[in-house]
C-alpha cells in the first residue's frame, strides 16, 4: 500500500523477504540524509543510503524532531469560527444528572483519597457488589499523600474530577484521615457542584469499624442509584475520548483514520471528542494547529506542545525519541512516524478548544488536552475530562480499561482474531474489503450500543484501573 502519491516508502500488508507486515519497503533509492516520506510528510531522514525495495526501519531512519519551534498560525479556510454542528435524530439512552451532565452507566464508585486505603476500597466494592449484584467499582491508587505544590494539586484534581463524573449514580468518598489529600478540602471543592444524595464521605481513623461503616454508606448510595432509568438524548450529550496504544504499522492506515471518521461523524452531530497523548502529536503539530478555530485557541495549542517540550527538556531526555519497542516491533520507526498515524484519530473536524491535565470539558466539538502517550494516565485524564467512554486503538493489544468503557479497535485482523476477548472491534476488516462507510457506521452503531449499556470487553472482564500523572518530589 502507497498511502500517498508523495511518499518514497510502500506498506507491506504481508511480509515478504524477510520484511514484516505493516512495516516500510523503499520505493526507490533515497540517499543519505533525504527525507522519508509517509502519509506525504517527512518521518525522518535516512542515516545511510537505501535501496530500492530495502526495509526502511529504525536502523537506517533518524528522526528529525529537535527541542522548541516557533509556529505561525495558517488557518485552513473552513476555520472561520462560524460553523454550526448539524444537530441529527440519532439518540441513546443514557441516565440525566442533576447538572444536566449524562452518564452511560450508572454505577456506584468508590474512589479513595490516599493508596493507604486503596486495599480497603477494594474490598468494599467487592463486598458490596457480591452481596448486591449492583455494579461496585473501586479505583485504587498510590497518591494522596507526601506529594507537594502542583503534583499535590493535580491528585486533588484527577479525585474531584472523578467524583463528579456522570457515569457514577453513587460515589463514596474514602479517606484515612492523615493524609496531605484531606477529605476537608475536597467536600470544600465538592460543595454545590455535586448531588449530595449521591456522594457520602467515610474518613477510616474516625470510625471504629470502617468497613461495616463503608457497607452501610454504599446501602444508603444505592438506595438512591437504583431509582434511576435511562432516557433518550441526542447524540450531542455524548463525550467520547480518543486514544492508541501499541501502535502497529497499519494503526495509521486502519484504525485512527477509522476513528477520524468517526470523530467528524459525532462532531456534525452535535457532540464532543478529545484527542491527547501530546508527545504523539510532536511532528504533526503544525496539522493540528492550522485546524484551531481561532487565534486563542491556536496559542494554546502551541502551549500545549511547547510546555510538553519543556517537560522532557528539564528532564534532559529527547524531544523526539520513540522509546516503545512495541510500536518499532510493529512497523514504527520514529516519533512523528506515530505522531502523523495517531492524530489521525482528531479526524478534520476544527480544533474548538485546547484543556489542561485534569481540566473538565467545556466546549462541544473536537478538544485537545493535556497528558502524556501512558496509556492508562493517558485514558484516565480523557475519562476526568468528562468523556463516558474512551476509544482506543491498538494493532499489539492490552486488556485494560480506565473507569469508564474502553473500547479496543484493532488495527489487523490477526490481533482481532487472536484476542476476541480484549477487542471490540476489527478495524482490520478495511484492508480486506470492508468500505470506509460501512465501518464507520458500524463503529459508529457500537459506540451507540456501548452507551445504551452494552458491555464493554474490559467490562466484561472485570478490568477497571485509573492512574495518575505523578509530576514532582515525593516526602
Amino acid at each position: 500500500m502507497i498511502i500517498n502519491e508523495k511518499d518514497n516508502v510502500e506498506i507491506l500488508l504481508q511480509g515478504e523477504n524477510g520484511i514484516p507486515a505493516g512495516h516500510k519497503r523503499a520505493l526507490c533509492n533515497i540517499a543519505e540524509g533525504e527525507n522519508i516520506i509517509k502519509y506525504g510528510y517527512p518521518i525522518g531522514r535516512a542515516t545511510r543510503l537505501i535501496l530500492q525495495g530495502e526495509w526502511v526501519n529504525e536502523h537506517n531512519i533518524k528522526t528529525n524532531l529537535e527541542g522548541m519551534l516557533e509556529y505561525a498560525y495558517h488557518p485552513l479556510p473552513e476555520q472561520d469560527g462560524k460553523q454550526q454542528a448539524s444537530k441529527g435524530e440519532t439518540t441513546f439512552k443514557g441516565y440525566l444528572r442533576h447538572n444536566g451532565l449524562t452518564g452511560i452507566r450508572n454505577d456506584l464508585w468508590v474512589i479513595p483519597t490516599v493508596g493507604c486505603v486503596a486495599s480497603l476500597a477494594q474490598r468494599l466494592a467487592n463486598e458490596f457488589q457480591h452481596s448486591t449484584g449492583y455494579s461496585t467499582l473501586a479505583f485504587a491508587h498510590t497518591f494522596g499523600c507526601s506529594q507537594l505544590g502542583c503534583d499535590h494539586e493535580q491528585t486533588r484534581q484527577i479525585l474531584f474530577d472523578l467524583i463528579t463524573h456522570p457515569n457514577a449514580g453513587g460515589v463514596l468518598v474514602l479517606g484515612l484521615g492523615c493524609e496531605n489529600n484531606q477529605l476537608s478540602t475536597l467536600r470544600e471543592m465538592l460543595e454545590g457542584k455535586v448531588d449530595a444524595s449521591r456522594v457520602r464521605f467515610l474518613e477510616a481513623q474516625k470510625v471504629q469499624d470502617e468497613f461495616a461503616e463503608g457497607m452501610k454508606l454504599l446501602g444508603e448510595l444505592h438506595e438512591v442509584a437504583k431509582q434511576d432509568t435511562r432516557v433518550p438524548l441526542p447524540l450531542s450529550m455524548l463525550r467520547i475520548g480518543l486514544k492508541c496504544g501499541g501502535s502497529d504499522g497499519f494503526s495509521g492506515i486502519t484504525a485512527n483514520p477509522l476513528l477520524g471518521r468517526l470523530s467528524d461523524t459525532l462532531v456534525e452531530q452535535g457532540a464532543t471528542t478529545i484527542l491527547t497523548e501530546v508527545p504523539e502529536m510532536f511532528g504533526a503539530e503544525t496539522l493540528l494547529m492550522d485546524r484551531c478555530i481561532d487565534e486563542p485557541t491556536f496559542q494554546k495549542t502551541v502551549k500545549l506542545i511547547n510546555d510538553f517540550k519543556e517537560y522532557y527538556l528539564s528532564h534532559n531526555l529527547p524531544v523526539g525519541e520513540n522509546p516503545s519497542p512495541g510500536n518499532k516491533a510493529g512497523g514504527i520507526s520514529t516519533l512523528e512516524e506515530k505522531s502523523l498515524g495517531c492524530v489521525q484519530k482528531g479526524g478534520s473536524a476544527p480544533v474548538k478548544d485546547v484543556l489542561e491535565y485534569g481540566e473538565q470539558l467545556k466546549t462541544q466539538g473536537l478538544n485537545l488536552l493535556c497528558a502524556p502517550g501512558n496509556d492508562l494516565i493517558a485514558s484516565t485524564a480523557l475519562a476526568a475530562s468528562g468523556c463516558q467512554m474512551v476509544l482506543f486503538t491498538t494493532g499489539r493489544g492490552t486488556p485494560f480499561g480506565t473507569c469508564v468503557p474502553t473500547l479496543k479497535v484493532s488495527t489487523n485482523n490477526e490481533l482481532a482474531s487472536q484476542k476476541p476477548h480484549w477487542i471490540d472491534f476489527n478495524a482490520g476488516c478495511l484492508l480486506t474489503g470492508t468500505s470506509w462507510q460501512d465501518a464507520t457506521q458500524q463503529i459508529l452503531q457500537l459506540v451507540i450500543d456501548t452507551a445504551n449499556g452494552a458491555a464493554s470487553c474490559n467490562e466484561q472482564s472485570g478490568y477497571h484501573e485509573i492512574a495518575i500523572w505523578k509530576n514532582g518530589v515525593t516526602l
